[in-house]
């Protein structure tokens, strides 16, 4: 179990990365695949209470699900809306995409393929994905209004079926590693940072909080 000290440090990473926005109807309901099936749990509740007459799920198979799961995220992730009782019509699945802008790109060509305009989306991730997500969308996407949205999960206290909460704050700081990392390279918008959350990482890695990080 991490320390008093590390929870203090990973939360507030953890809630600089999910993003809590009012909800609203849009066009599309747009699902980010990883091997957190909450995510898929949660499009079906949005899509089931009415916020939008599609799902889009995209995702292939990544680092935790490879080898693990016998299908691709995406497409585990429609059978768990299935199973939550939203219709066979009302789900695209992209199941080609290996990361982020991956997702975005694939999502917008095969929505284009199939004549689907789509002008605001809820975007769903897990919840330290949310601002990833969003400044992928911001760069790739950035006609689209954008609503974040993650099901109420938390690193500590519920982290995803086959992960600890070390796992998951490696995770966080890899994902903060990110988006610093990639505006860079125009994979994203820069986010800013504040200061709380900038020593809150550097404290982590001195810890040793490495795993999810970029290789040099």
């Amino acid at each position: 179990m991490p320390s008093k000290e590390e929870i203090s440090f990973a939360q507030i990473l953890w809630d600089f990365h999910k993003i809590d926005q009012p909800l609203e109807k849009v066009d599309l309901i747009f699902g980010l695949g990883s091997y957190d099936l909450r995510v898929a749990d949660h499009c079906a509740k949005l899509a089931l209470e009415g916020f939008a007459p599609r799902i889009l799920f995209s995702g292939s198979q990544g680092n935790f699900t490879r080898g693990k799961w016998p299908k691709s995220e995406a497409e585990m992730f429609a059978d768990r809306a299935l199973d939550a009782g939203v219709s066979p019509g009302c789900i695209l699945i992209e199941p080609k995409a290996t990361n982020t802008g991956e997702n975005v790109r694939f999502a917008r060509k095969l929505l284009d393929a199939k004549g689907i305009k789509v002008s605001s989306v809820i975007l769903v991730s897990k919840p330290n994905m949310n601002r990833r997500g969003w400044a992928t969308m911001q760069k790739l996407w950035p006609k689209a209004r954008v609503v974040c949205s993650h099901p109420k999960t938390h690193f500590l206290h519920n982290p995803a079926d086959g992960h600890t909460p070390e796992d998951i704050i490696n995770e966080i700081v890899g994902d903060l590693q990110r988006i610093i990392e990639y505006p860079k390279c125009n994979f994203q918008t820069p986010q800013e940072i504040p200061l709380q959350v900038s020593n809150a990482y550097e404290k982590l890695v001195g810890l040793g909080y490495t795993g999810h990080m970029l290789k040099q």
